[in-house]
């Protein structure tokens, strides 16, 4: 049994703190404070280029000894409660209960803390003298902390989300050798090829406009007063262009805005940017933590996992994933996700069972770690599944879906009678497909766009869909998924979206309502609906490399080759899998002029032109999308 150290957190809702204070051997009083469990200590801490930072210690008051300390940095303030006290603290309830000393710290340039902000400061090379990042930071204030805080005994575990995951990741790269253990949960780790700010060079406008007005236009925070409802208009209506952005709105104030105007494609500004170059040893144990459904950052901790494994001699790389939107594992119970239920409580299983656990064993030397290097829950079953390494091998089979004429999908290959089959649109810029339900309000609905239902958009004239007949097997689909498209437009470049669906199974529609009352319940969510289980973009420019763009040859048939990353989901019987194929999805993405020019940032009104798209599915052209299915 791990080490308690003689209390229990209780959360209420909506920014309430309730704490509960135990006595030994007796249940806990509800009612009291942070101020009866801690300490509180507001300290600035010199780096070592004399800059100040905020931070913020809690020191527990019934401790029994030394104890180790949990570090979390952040870029977005600690905003304290009447009573003095952080709610990040808010989140650490089974940690809080195992006794630790909790620091957390404004990075550089951010609120209270001095000195400069840098989006995603580039790391120092070894032995860089006079250079200062994330990691030199981390472990400036490290060794105050060990120096200054009483009762500490030297140990220090370091976790964090989205940019919070990336702070920890730079601090793991040259670690003080105080740092016993790291967990990464969301980290930004490519923000070109699969993070925030672009996918597969396609360019992810509503949130970075958004994000980059929030981090750079005040220290605190800012948001951008957007003067319509719904951003779906706004971007394309009265933003327009991207060139409009500096023009109109950021006048060449926010430095991210122009690199992204002045870096359009992967050169060495974005590359030094990219985590997995700095990734040639595994320094501290890594608890890597993702979401299938992470609106945000998906791609990064999935990355950081598979980079650091080719390097994991000591067995310190883990991986968890499970059925949740951006962050929400730290917080939420994970027992559903908009309409979608998973039968557990997600979150709270991972907090409990997995992170509180997983600094017990390297902070307290308590417990032991996971049986198996990767845990995932496999959405359909609704089970968590266990792995020794991701994605498996053993009992997979990769297995080809083609896209067949009448809108067939089939594990079949397209014959000679589909010799020049192909199903076209006409991709329109000024009318592009949205990603999720109008109105598209600001920050509203963000979260759980992901499984929505793609019924919204189904029927839409310039969105394809290909569909199987009923399944008659469960089809559990655990690896890595990758759409193999032939297509062409009458443009010269295009975007490319490929979503793979889970299609609930319909009601009988000729059956009378009366008929329901002695038959169990509809199909959870809605019949019919249509979960979106994996999904990405490709801007074509970029199909043979993201530094050096080509346009497209107009009418001629060219392979796209689009990475829709990993998952573990199973279509279960009576379900069909659905894949649907569009060109636009705004304002997620920002709108391809299909003409090409230089920098899409520069794009002039006229250059927005209507394409007319095809997508190939012959024996010659076999349109696919290929998924590992487990045996049995």
């Amino acid at each position: 049994m791990r080490h308690k150290i003689g209390y229990a957190v209780l959360l209420a809702g909506a920014g309430v703190i309730c704490l509960s204070v135990l006595v030994p051997l007796q249940r806990a009083q509800e009612g009291a404070y942070y101020s009866q469990i801690f300490r509180k200590m507001d300290v600035m801490i010199p780096m070592c280029d004399g800059v100040r930072l905020h931070t913020e210690i809690y020191i527990p008051t019934h401790a029994n000894g030394p104890l180790p300390f949990v570090f979390e940095r952040t870029p977005y303030g600690l905003h304290d409660d009447l009573e003095g006290f952080t709610p990040n603290l808010n989140v650490y309830s089974d940690l809080i209960e195992d006794g630790y000393i909790f620091v957390f710290q404004d990075i550089r340039g951010r609120y209270s803390s001095q000195g400069q902000f840098i989006m995603m400061r580039n790391p120092c090379a070894p032995q860089e003298s006079n250079c200062v990042d994330e990691g030199t930071d981390a472990n400036d204030t490290i060794r105050w902390l060990i120096k200054n805080v009483p009762n500490n005994d030297g140990q220090v575990g370091i976790l964090g989300i989205s940019y919070g995951g990336w702070l920890t990741v730079m601090a793991m790269l040259h670690p003080d050798p105080a740092i016993k253990a790291v967990s990464e949960q969301a980290a930004m780790t490519d923000v070109y090829l699969g993070d925030d700010f672009f996918h597969n060079g396609a360019f992810r406008l509503s949130e970075s406009f958004a994000y980059v007005s929030l981090m750079e236009t005040t220290k605190s925070g800012f948001d951008f007063p957007f003067s319509k409802y719904d951003t779906y208009d706004w971007y394309l209506n009265d933003l327009g262009p991207l060139a409009n952005a500096n023009e109109m709105y950021f006048h060449l104030k926010l430095p991210t805005w122009n690199n992204f105007v002045d870096h359009p494609n992967y050169d060495e500004f974005w590359q030094k940017k990219a985590v997995p170059r700095y990734l040639t040893e595994v320094t501290v144990p890594i608890l890597n933590v993702a979401g299938w459904w992470d609106q945000e950052d998906f791609y990064g901790p999935i990355k950081i996992y598979e980079t650091l494994r080719k390097h994991d001699t000591k067995h310190w790389n883990y991986l968890v994933v499970g059925p949740w939107r951006h962050g929400e594992w730290s917080e939420e119970s994970g027992y559903r996700l908009g309409d979608i239920e998973f039968g557990t409580d997600t979150g709270r299983y991972f907090r409990k069972n997995l992170q509180a656990p997983w600094f017990a064993y390297w902070l307290k030397h308590e417990g032991h770690l996971p049986s198996r290097e990767v845990l995932t829950f496999q959405t359909g079953t609704d089970e968590w599944k266990t792995y020794d390494q991701w994605p498996p091998h053993e009992n997979i089979i990769d297995q080809k879906l083609y896209f067949h004429s009448e809108h067939v999908l089939s594990f079949d290959a397209p014959t000679n009678d589909e010799k020049d089959s192909f199903d076209s649109y006409v991709s329109d810029p000024d009318h592009p497909v949205p990603f999720r339900h109008l109105p598209i309000a600001a920050w509203r609905g963000w979260t759980e766009w992901l499984v929505q239902d793609q019924r919204f958009v189904y029927l839409r004239p310039d969105v394809l869909a290909y569909e199987t007949s009923v399944l008659s097997n469960d089809a559990a689909v655990t690896g890595d998924i990758v759409a193999h498209l032939y297509v062409s437009t009458t443009g010269t470049d295009g975007d490319w979206i490929v979503k793979l669906i889970d299609v609930y199974p319909e009601l009988n529609p000729n059956a009378r309502p009366s008929e329901y009352a002695s038959t169990p319940p509809p199909v959870v969510p809605t019949p019919g609906y249509q979960l979106m289980v994996a999904d990405e973009v490709f801007r074509a420019r970029f199909r043979d490399s993201f530094e050096h763009p080509e346009p497209l040859v107009p009418a001629k048939a060219t392979p796209i080759t689009i990475d829709l990353h990993t998952n573990d989901h199973c279509f279960l019987k009576g379900h069909r899998i659905m894949v649907q194929i569009q060109s636009t999805w705004f304002p997620l993405i920002d709108r391809n002029p299909q003409k090409f020019v230089p920098n899409i940032f520069k794009a002039k009104p006229s250059d927005y032109q209507k394409a007319t798209v095809r997508i190939y599915h012959s024996d010659k052209f076999p349109s696919c999308v290929e998924i590992p299915v487990a045996k049995g």
